[in-house]
């Protein structure tokens, strides 16, 4: 069955927040920021509402945000993702739908978090299935990083929340000791997820993918203090 064609630029336009992509020439950056110099992001501006503002960092495909901007009509979402394929595909399946409460933003998170962000603005991070880079000198692109932690910590709001989810142990077990090291953050119960009703009942396609193959999957939740 052949792909249907993506939406034309402007009906993906709405979606897609104005930032930024870190690979972009240095010079066309400075030119960039010299001639709209960073400003903070006001979510009751941009999405209209003054619902709680959750961002998930690496949507990847986007399944977390289509299934819960469906569910949860009264919360925005913004989606964080530095491949911009993804983001066009999941701006387009958004468009499609006529969903209202998601914006996305192809863009380095941190960055995104450290410039735009207001403090105590977030009510929620989610960050599924980060990539692990495996190799040691690859590991400065891990993104569950001190500084970017540092930034989740001071995005989200008192009693806000943090999912983190990873098939990978190690990754998982350093991750944890991170946030819990920080003082900003108390670790508490998230339930395992009951069976799955159909091919979109999962909190992302890697959990998809993971839980059919059998694999441990690691899961934790914490509350900002």
């Amino acid at each position: 069955m052949p792909r249907s064609q993506r939406l034309p630029a402007e009906q993906l336009a709405p979606f897609l927040l104005d930032v930024p992509h870190p690979r972009t020439p240095p010079e066309q950056l400075r030119q960039q920021l010299d001639q709209a110099p960073p400003t903070l992001l006001d979510w009751p501006t941009l999405f209209g509402t003054a619902h709680p503002v959750e961002i998930e960092v690496g949507f990847g495909k986007g399944l977390f945000l289509l299934n819960e901007s469906r569910r949860r009509r009264e919360t925005n979402f913004v989606g964080i993702e530095i491949e911009r394929k993804y983001v066009l595909l999941t701006a387009d399946r958004l468009a499609r739908r006529g969903t209202a409460n998601v914006r996305l933003a192809c863009t380095d998170a941190c960055w995104l978090l450290r410039e735009r962000v207001r403090t105590a603005s977030v009510a929620a991070m989610h960050v599924y299935f980060p990539d692990p880079w495996w190799k040691k000198r690859h590991r400065k692109r891990r993104l569950l990083t001190p500084e970017f932690a540092a930034q989740c910590a001071r995005v989200v709001q008192p009693g806000g929340r943090w999912y983190f989810a990873s098939d990978v142990a190690e990754y998982f077990g350093e991750t944890n000791a991170m946030l819990e090291a920080s003082g900003a953050w108390t670790a508490i119960a998230w339930p395992e997820p009951a069976a799955a009703r159909d091919e979109e009942d999962y909190l992302t396609n890697f959990e998809r993918k993971y839980r059919k193959d059998g694999r441990a999957i690691f899961r934790a939740l914490y509350e900002r203090r």
